[in-house]
């Protein structure tokens, strides 16, 4: 496990070599940390590279969040990262169905690339 972020109650880490991990207040204040080293993190991977994102820590959903989760998708696509799984919380389950994002996030029933 490596920590790339840890800070304003959010924490973000990077389990067993291919799960980016987010756990705490992924809020506004600590949104745009969590983009920067998430992304900084992708674009270190070899092309073709797959891996999952866990945000089934984070208990307060919010658009902050979705930002950041749509961040990492972009920067996946033009790296050509593949995204095989994301795993969300009760709450951004929730937000992501309503705001109609169900259908960019590979779950695992759906393994696409981002």
């Amino acid at each position: 496990m490596s920590v790339l972020l840890e800070r304003e109650g959010a924490r973000l880490e990077v389990c067993q070599e291919r799960i980016l991990k987010v756990d705490g207040e992924a809020d506004f204040d600590s949104a745009a940390s969590l983009a920067a080293k998430g992304t900084e993190w992708l674009q270190g991977l070899p092309r073709a590279t797959e891996v999952e994102f866990d945000l089934t820590g984070v208990q307060r959903a919010s658009s902050a969040v979705l930002s950041v989760l749509l961040e990492w998708l972009r920067t996946a696509q033009a790296c050509e990262v593949h995204i095989v799984q994301v795993t969300l919380s009760q709450p951004l389950a929730r937000l992501t169905a309503m705001a109609g994002l169900d259908p960019l996030l590979p779950t695992a029933e759906t393994s696409v690339s981002a």
